[in-house]
């Protein structure tokens, strides 16, 4: 069988890294790293065109589609409409991570918790309720921002700041031509990732990444400087409350708006006082979470990934070691 995956980084080498152990798949990727190179066949591919071209010519069974953008951009829709088999959500579905105000809208209208937000599509407005507001926020791009578009401001200087920054000097494009400002959210954070057929959901092992560029905890937000797994203090109890109210609520919510969802569905979780809150959704595998979650996992990776594209993941019996991992970012 033939397994193309899409990407260039670390989470990229763990998925290729894992789907080696099968000796009956012959792996590609595009357009991969050096070390990747080590259990796959790369090429410099990065439009979804040319990798669609790929696909078709080289007869690939399975795309495993890696960083979010290519999700958003709707290459799942595009294989499929070619026949290609493909393991990750189609454009309507990625918009959980692709678009902020989609998703705060969604948990709004179906009762998932998550931060108190505010949504602004112009600066002065933005600006205004900041003005008359005295408590830390989070503003946060609408669009894609490579993990960074989530600025915590703690004083109106920082937030004013944030405004200028997204959406007058447009750091990240037109993914700030919208703003969430919501209520900065204390405690500690949780990385809940699990595989999903549209149908049925299976949490992988928690984790946690460590986002802040200096030691110490401090500096500015990068896309994750490391992780280890599983989380601690994420109980069991919480596990239950995150699957039944968050993971499959949110599952409901896209099929009450006759969205399918198929792929990795990934809350990142603040335990607060109050209890688990949604910080954001992601359409795919964590990067660097997946570094630490796949050392854990028992199961042929090849297995899962083809029961979540058949629909048939209730079949498949998923195991987990019970050490501990930890990937670092260097």
């Amino acid at each position: 069988m033939k397994i193309l995956v899409i990407g260039r980084g670390g989470r990229e080498h763990a998925l290729v890294w894992k789907l080696a152990f099968n000796k009956n798949v012959s792996i590609y990727c595009v357009p991969g790293n050096g070390g990747i190179e080590e259990n796959a066949r790369c090429f410099q591919l990065n439009r979804i065109d040319q990798i669609l071209d790929f696909a078709l010519r080289e007869k690939i069974d399975i795309t495993i589609v890696g960083p979010e953008n290519y999700l958003v951009d709707g290459i799942a829709d595009k294989f499929e409409e070619r026949g290609l088999r493909v393991f990750g959500p189609r454009k309507q579905a990625a918009l959980v991570e692709g678009s902020k105000v989609f998703a705060k809208i969604l948990m709004a209208k179906y009762g998932i918790p998550t931060a108190s937000f505010k949504i602004f599509d112009d600066p002065d407005s933005a600006e205004k309720y900041i003005s008359e507001i005295d408590k830390p926020v989070v503003v946060k791009a609408d669009g894609l921002a490579a993990g960074k578009g989530a600025i915590v401001a703690r004083t109106k200087k920082d937030a004013f700041k944030a405004i200028d920054s997204l959406m007058r000097k447009k750091i990240f494009k037109e993914a700030g031509d919208k703003v969430v400002i919501e209520d900065f959210l204390e405690g500690f954070e949780v990385s809940a990732l699990a595989f999903c057929d549209g149908k049925t959901i299976v949490p992988m092992l928690s984790s946690m990444d460590y986002k802040r560029a200096y030691d110490g905890n401090k500096g500015p937000n990068t896309g994750g400087m490391g992780s280890v797994t599983p989380a601690p203090h994420y109980t069991d109890e919480l596990s239950d409350f995150v699957y039944r109210k968050i993971m499959f609520k949110m599952v409901e919510a896209l099929q009450k708006e006759d969205i399918e969802y198929k792929g990795i569905l990934y809350a990142g979780l603040m335990i607060t006082k109050d209890g688990p809150k949604v910080l954001e959704f992601n359409c795919r595998f964590g990067d660097p979470e997946t570094q630490s979650i796949l050392l854990l996992l028992e199961n042929d990776l090849l297995e899962i990934v083809q029961s979540v594209i058949e629909g048939e993941l209730s079949k498949v019996k998923i195991s987990w070691s019970d050490e501990k991992a930890v990937c670092l970012v260097i």
